[in-house]
């Protein structure tokens, strides 16, 4: 399969107001792609859209090589989905909430145990998940997605709102679970997060795909004046065009001992957004 993700020119509206405007989209087997947008641009109607929530009202939409629309049970077998609303029994314990959804997921209940020392929960499985804090419970989202293996894993803002602690161990979670060939399909608004994780990232606002590459594509297209910063032997911060002048300025500065440091100067996800927008992503 070319292919796990894909969208050719789908729409959809709600009344009036257009949601998903021509959006496409590909996205090949144990790529992790980053979805990047404000509140509210669309990201999440998107999710649903592709995982068969939401039919699209022109467009195609496909997922593991099966048009969204006509998903069954047993595509779902293969998807898992990671949302801030996708909710837990609160007053049954940590172990009881896998199990119940082991049972109709069809998986190994033995697994349970392993899943939940995976996202660091092992310790709290008996504990009633009405007392666990929304990190915790973001994690046992998280494992319950993962019960069933899934060949394709949505994360709708899965960080948002946690520590810094929780979403390093969350985001080292993905890394190894994209090594093991999952493909991951990440909507985020924080910049640090996709800048970090995403093999490709998709620009959104207002229903459309206004930019989609590398980051580093997205940086040398996006770059006006190439220039540096430079610590100077003296703490002084100084930043220089990449000029003709000021590169011999440079080599002067080396051959004389002067340079703690030098830095090239790049857009960041952010800069890039609003200059091709007018508006930042939270």
């Amino acid at each position: 399969m070319d292919y796990v993700i894909k969208m050719n020119r789908v729409h959809k509206n709600f009344g009036t107001k257009k949601v998903i405007d021509n959006v496409s989209i590909e996205v090949k087997p144990g790529e992790l792609i980053g979805f990047l947008g404000p509140s509210g641009s669309g990201k999440t109607t998107t999710i649903k859209l592709l995982t068969g929530q939401l039919k699209q009202d022109r467009g195609e939409a496909f997922i593991l090589g099966r048009e969204s629309r006509t998903l069954n049970h047993k595509s779902y077998k293969q998807i898992g989905i990671v949302s801030d609303n996708s909710g837990l029994y609160e007053n049954l314990n940590a172990y009881d909430n896998l199990l119940l959804f082991s049972r109709i997921l069809n998986t190994d209940k033995r697994e349970i145990p392993k899943l939940l020392e995976r996202v660091g929960l092992k310790e709290d499985m008996k504990k009633s998940v009405k007392k666990f804090s929304r990190g915790m419970k973001q994690r046992l989202i998280l494992a319950r997605a993962l019960l069933h293996n899934p060949k394709v894993l949505f994360l709708d803002e899965p960080t948002s709102g946690l520590d810094p602690s929780t979403t390093k161990e969350i985001h080292q979670l993905m890394l190894e679970m994209k090594e093991a060939g999952t493909t991951f399909f990440l909507t985020t608004h924080d910049m640090a997060e996709a800048s970090k994780l995403c093999d490709r990232i998709i620009l959104f606002n207002e229903g459309k795909i206004i930019e989609s590459g590398t980051l580093e594509e997205l940086k040398l297209k996006h770059t006006q004046e190439k220039s540096v910063r430079i610590l100077l032997s003296s703490g002084e911060n100084i930043e220089l065009a990449l000029t003709s002048e000021n590169s011999s300025k440079i080599a002067m500065l080396i051959a004389n001992n002067q340079i703690m440091s030098i830095h090239s100067l790049e857009p960041t996800l952010e800069n890039i957004f609003l200059k091709l927008t007018g508006r930042g992503l939270q």
